[in-house]
């Protein structure tokens, strides 16, 4: 039998694997980015509160009005991440905006340093310059081969990893609060609120379509948070940490083995180089310690 800490890696893992093919069933889909958000919101909302219900999580008498407001602004972040997230895949590569998508661990410290007061140390600037440098070099707006749509799916990605930096932030203070809960009137808000100005008289009746968004909002979303909860109750965050870097790796994968999307060398040195930034400001590496220890040797 397996063990908790092996079974919630299995969980991790498959977790990021779903996610990894998120930018498929959106583009597959063939409908505007808000579209997709909606029916994500709402086939999830049904599949995850469904599943939460039945679990006995939905239960929320003790969640306190600032709570509720808390929880509602983390919604509102959340679902504007995906808005801006769907919309970069129309621009750019799907792995390429996925990788500048995982900046967000670096928006977290930054905003956390300068709108809460945490301590952001000297280091951490290292880490910010390095990842930058990498967007920099999969943009590269100095090559004849520049493109102006690449800038902007880029720029829409980080846009999204900003608003999911932000997200983040506000969940941490609902830690005592049931994680499915969370999630569900996270859904039910996004259905609420694309519902009001996403185009969805646009989508045809019948056709294909429906099985991709379905997928969408039961396997990318429900089963998604499902496995991703599961694995936080069993790993401690280091090993969520690491594990998390499998999301930008197999979308690159999927990427290339479902549409061919070849990666330059320059853009894959700046892919690493996002993904080590955030790595390393995770594991909170400090290279100016092992400097001055050598100096001192």
């Amino acid at each position: 039998m397996m063990q908790p800490n092996t079974i919630g890696k299995v969980e991790m893992i498959l977790a990021m694997m779903l996610s990894s093919t998120i930018g498929v069933f959106v583009y597959e889909s063939g409908q505007l980015a808000l579209n997709a958000v909606f029916y994500r919101c709402l086939f999830g909302f049904m599949f995850l509160g469904f599943y939460a219900w039945m679990r006995g999580y939905l239960i929320a008498s003790k969640v306190t009005g600032r709570e509720w407001l808390l929880m509602l602004a983390g919604g509102v972040t959340l679902v504007l991440n995906w808005c801006f997230l769907f919309t970069s895949f129309s621009f750019a590569p799907i792995g390429v905006t996925t990788v500048a998508y995982h900046t967000q661990p670096i928006f977290v410290l930054l905003i956390a340093a300068l709108f809460l007061r945490e301590r952001f140390e000297a280091h951490n600037w290292l880490w910010v310059l390095v990842a930058f440098s990498g967007v920099l070099m999969i943009v590269n707006p100095f090559s004849s081969g520049w493109s102006e749509n690449l800038l902007w799916g880029i720029g829409s990605a980080m846009v999204a990893a900003v608003l999911y930096a932000i997200t983040t932030l506000i969940t941490r203070r609902l830690s005592h609060i049931k994680p499915h809960l969370i999630a569900t009137v996270h859904l039910a808000l996004g259905t609420l609120m694309m519902a009001t100005f996403a185009p969805v008289q646009e989508v045809p009746a019948a056709g294909d379509h429906w099985y991709w968004l379905l997928a969408l909002g039961f396997l990318q979303t429900a089963v998604m948070y499902i496995l991703l909860y599961g694995a936080f109750q069993k790993l401690e965050t280091p090993m969520i940490a690491v594990l998390a870097y499998v999301y930008p790796v197999a979308t690159v994968m999927v990427d290339y083995l479902v549409y061919g999307n070849a990666i330059t060398p320059l853009m894959t040195l700046g892919m690493v180089a996002i993904l080590f930034a955030g790595f390393a400001m995770n594991r909170n590496i400090r290279p100016f310690q092992w400097w001055r220890k050598a100096q001192t040797c």
